[in-house]
This record gives C-alpha cells, sequence and structure tokens, in this order.
C-alpha cells in the first residue's frame, strides 16, 4: 500500500522515482559547484590573488548548487489528477503492450 503524503497515495514505483531525482539533483548540483569553484579559485590560487576570491567562489558555488537542484526538481513531473500509483509522465489509459514501432506487430499477436 502506498504511504499517504500531503492528501496523495504514493505507491513504491512514484516514491523511488522522486528518490533518484533528488539523489541526481544533489549529485549534479555538487559537480556544478566543484565545477564553478575551480573555475574561479583555480586561478586565484595559482595566480596568488587576494583572498577574497576564495569567498567569492565560495559563495558563487553554493549559489551554483542550489540554482543547479532547484532547476532539476523544478522539471521533476507533480503528482496531479491521475489514477493513485501512476508514474510521472505516464499518460492514463495508455497501453503498455502496443508494439514500440508503427506497423509492426508485437510478438503476442
Amino acid at each position: 500500500m502506498g504511504t499517504r503524503i500531503g492528501g496523495t497515495t504514493r505507491g513504491n514505483a512514484e516514491r523511488d522515482a522522486i528518490t533518484v531525482e533528488i539523489g541526481f539533483a544533489v549529485l549534479t548540483g555538487a559537480f556544478a559547484a566543484a565545477l564553478v569553484y575551480g573555475v574561479i579559485a583555480g586561478p586565484a590560487w595559482y595566480f596568488d590573488l587576494p583572498d577574497v576570491f576564495g569567498q567569492v567562489a565560495a559563495v558563487a558555488a553554493g549559489l551554483a548548487f542550489v540554482g543547479r537542484v532547484v532547476q532539476v526538481l523544478w522539471r521533476f513531473p507533480r503528482s496531479g489528477p491521475g489514477a493513485p500509483g501512476q508514474l510521472p509522465g505516464r499518460q492514463p489509459g495508455t497501453r503498455t503492450d502496443q508494439p514500440s514501432q508503427p506497423g509492426r506487430t508485437s510478438p503476442d499477436s
């Protein structure tokens, strides 16, 4: 049975999809933050520039992390009116046993 969250019931597949999406958001956010920090702080360290560049790099990296996480999670489809336990992005009433290519028949036909 699904867990009741905010008035809706979520199935295991939907909770797993959300967990994977959050993990992806955090991982890519960390990568973006490291990249931004390296781009700003790397030259500052190499050319022995003032320490303020390190502080600016840290703030920019934090903003890059938060921005990437928000960007990824904002695009994730929210549960709306649909069948309980329906996976995000799947249209209600679509058949999964249809052939994937037009003009082809499935092996069971």
